[in-house]
C-alpha cells in the first residue's frame, strides 16, 4: 500500500454544510469519505465549506493557499436533479431565492465586481462525462450552476485561479439528493451515497490523467 505523504501532489475536494432546512448535505457526506484517499497517485484532501456567500470563498481560498492543489473539485447538492451534473459555466451573479446559513440573501449582486460575466470550468468535462457513462452512472453536462452559493463558489474559484494560479484545474459538480432526503420531497429523484462516491472517484481520476478533452456533443436543446 502506498503511504500518503504531504509531498504528494494533492487534490482538494469540497462539499457543503446542510442548508435549506436539510439535516445533512449529500455533497459533504460523500466528499468527507474521500479524505486522505489516493487517486491516480494524488492525495485527496476533503474540505467542508459553509453554505454562506463570501465566507465559503474565504475558506476555499485559504485551503488552496495552504495545500497548493493541482485540482480543485467542488461538489454541491442539487435537489430535483436525477444525475451527476458536471457544470460547464459559472456566471458573475448572486440572486438568492432563499437566505444562506448566515441570513444573507443577495439579489442581483455580482460575485466579483468589475470581473468577467462568466468563466468556463477548467476540467475535461466531456471525458469525465464519458467515463461516468461507461461506469453506468447517470450523468450529464449542465449549463447552469444556479445563482445561489454553488454558483458563487464556482465563479469565485475560477476567478481566483484565473487571476492567481492558472495552472490549477478546477470546476464544480452537482449531485442529487440521497434517498434519505428524497423521501421527504414527494417525487424527487435520488442517488445512493455509494454511487456518488464511485462517481467522484471516476471524475477525479479522469480530471487528473486527461491532457486534452474530447470534442463530442453533450449539449441540450433547451
Amino acid at each position: 500500500m502506498t503511504k500518503l505523504t504531504s509531498r504528494m501532489p494533492c487534490v482538494l475536494v469540497t462539499g457543503f454544510a446542510p442548508f435549506g432546512g436539510e439535516s445533512l448535505n449529500p455533497s459533504w457526506q460523500a466528499v468527507s469519505k474521500l479524505d486522505e484517499h489516493l487517486i491516480a497517485k494524488h492525495r485527496v484532501i476533503a474540505l467542508e465549506l459553509p453554505c454562506e456567500f463570501h465566507t465559503s470563498l474565504e475558506v476555499l481560498y485559504k485551503a488552496i493557499e495552504q495545500h497548493h492543489p493541482v485540482l480543485v473539485l467542488c461538489i454541491g447538492q442539487a435537489g430535483g436533479r436525477s444525475e451527476i451534473s458536471i457544470e460547464r459555466i459559472a456566471i458573475n451573479i448572486d440572486d438568492a431565492r432563499i437566505k444562506d446559513n448566515a441570513g444573507q440573501q443577495p439579489i442581483d449582486h455580482p460575485v466579483v465586481k468589475n470581473a468577467p460575466a462568466a468563466y468556463f470550468a477548467k476540467l475535461p468535462i466531456k471525458r469525465m462525462l464519458l467515463a461516468l457513462q461507461q461506469s453506468e452512472i447517470p450523468a450529464a453536462i449542465s449549463n447552469t450552476a444556479g445563482t445561489y452559493v454553488c454558483n458563487h463558489v464556482m465563479y469565485g474559484l475560477l476567478h481566483h485561479i484565473n487571476e492567481h494560479e492558472p495552472h490549477i484545474k478546477a470546476g464544480f459538480v452537482h449531485i442529487p439528493y440521497l434517498p434519505s432526503q428524497a423521501v421527504h420531497h414527494n417525487g424527487a429523484p435520488s442517488m445512493s451515497e455509494e454511487t456518488v462516491l464511485s462517481a467522484l472517484k471516476v471524475m477525479i481520476n479522469e480530471a487528473i490523467v486527461t491532457k486534452q478533452d474530447l470534442k463530442v456533443a453533450a449539449g441540450t436543446t433547451h
